[in-house]
């Protein structure tokens, strides 16, 4: 057994919840983006969301973007960043890892630049509100 654990094993015993945040709510607030449909096209068997911050910086255009920087897609940036979360994914079960950090191209949203540019992500698994697996997308930051 894990020292940590063992020594607070008991501890919250009985202890009243001050504060729950669900999966749920931060999807209803916002906060995490469901891209669980086209997920599942990118080989994905279970529920997937994005962070709002990796949503922004990855995915989020607009056809004024379009017209100032470079035409893109909503759909097409998406798909590029599943289809690298599910090679990450695959990478991360063969290790048995909840977490598994990944790279792509995308043209940052917002300026006048029309090149990509490397960026990071992380892929996190774990439970969802009621224990079943889920996957969360987010920048290296975020947690």
């Amino acid at each position: 057994m894990n020292m940590a654990v063992a020594a607070t094993e008991g501890l919250f015993d009985g202890a009243d919840v001050i504060h729950s945040y669900t999966r749920a709510q931060a999807l209803d607030d916002g906060i995490l983006v469901d891209v669980t449909e086209m997920a599942r096209e990118a080989g994905f068997r279970f529920p997937v969301a994005m962070s709002i911050n990796a949503w922004s910086d990855c995915v989020e255009w607009c056809e004024e973007d379009s017209k100032r920087q470079v035409y893109q897609d909503q759909s097409g940036r998406l798909w590029d960043v599943l289809w690298m979360a599910s090679c990450a994914a695959r990478q991360s079960a063969t290790r048995n890892r909840s977490m598994a950090e990944f790279s792509l191209y995308r043209v940052p949203r917002g300026g006048r630049g029309m090149r990509p540019r490397l960026t990071r992500l992380k892929l996190a698994i774990g439970p969802g509100d009621g224990g079943e697996p889920v996957i969360t997308i987010l920048l290296p930051g975020e947690d």
